[in-house]
């Protein structure tokens, strides 16, 4: 029975050190670890993550740089056009500005209506005003004019939307990638220990770290910047209503 129970012995602390030479000879000590020593598709999807980490940041600068140059040029149209007495004297106070959206829809606006009324800007004389039909054609312009605007301050806005919606599925893509090789490998080698289950599991959580904090930042700004443009759109529309009602003011329309 002792030889029987020494044999048995032998063969339990053979299959043991078999099982323990087929685990992975991966050692984490920090996250760093864990990225370097990570498959080639999860690599592959924190390496686009990076990506658009760097795309979504360089496009949050330029639209703060951006809206916050548009609102320093909008304060300074209000000030010149409340100094201003009338549209003549507003046309040479902008001269002055530098180029703006609401100096360029001024300048659309004023075009049109000298195009209209040759002249009509340089007489203090109160002709005849504008038809209906010329009115409304003052208005698809200054319309035009607008929409151009807002499509310009628009730009890199859609990117962050695309970087907001796609990296949390990138992230839980990796995460499925990790977890299915982390059942391939108690598959292989027959034995659910910690130790060969962790390492897989810990990478494929990283990739959904990566992606939501890829996303958040580009979530956020995607809102803020989005509401910004909304704010500003019904600024230069109220300023399009100030412009006709300038004209009807003076009596030229």
């Amino acid at each position: 029975m002792a030889a029987a129970a020494s044999v048995a012995a032998k063969v339990v602390a053979a299959e043991v050190v078999a099982v323990v030479q087929q685990l992975p000879e991966r050692v984490i000590d920090s996250p760093l670890d864990m990225v370097l020593g990570a498959t080639l598709p999860t690599k592959v999807i924190l390496t686009v993550l990076a990506a658009f980490s760097l795309l979504s940041w360089i496009l949050i600068i330029w639209k703060f740089r951006e809206l916050r140059a548009v609102n320093r040029q909008a304060d300074d149209f209000v000030f010149a056009m409340a100094g201003s007495g009338d549209l003549s004297n507003l046309n040479e106070a902008l001269r002055e500005l530098e180029d703006s959206p609401f100096r360029r829809v001024f300048r659309e606006g004023i075009a049109f209506f000298s195009d209209l009324r040759p002249g009509a800007l340089a007489t203090r004389h109160v002709g005849e005003g504008l038809s209906s039909t010329q009115l409304e054609a003052l208005w698809l312009t200054l319309e035009k004019s607008l929409s151009e605007e807002r499509d310009e301050l628009s730009h890199g806005l859609p990117w962050l939307a695309i970087i907001g919606s796609v990296s949390p599925l990138l992230g839980l893509m990796g995460t499925v990638v990790g977890v299915m090789n982390s059942f391939i490998g108690i598959t292989s080698q027959g034995s659910a220990n910690i130790a060969a289950v962790a390492p897989g599991i810990a990478e494929a959580l990283t990739t959904t770290v990566a992606g939501l904090a890829v996303a958040i930042p580009a979530v956020i700004a995607y809102n803020h910047y989005a509401s910004r443009l909304r704010l500003f759109t019904g600024e230069l529309e109220g300023f399009a209503s100030e412009f006709v009602g300038s004209l009807a003011r003076e009596g030229r329309v």
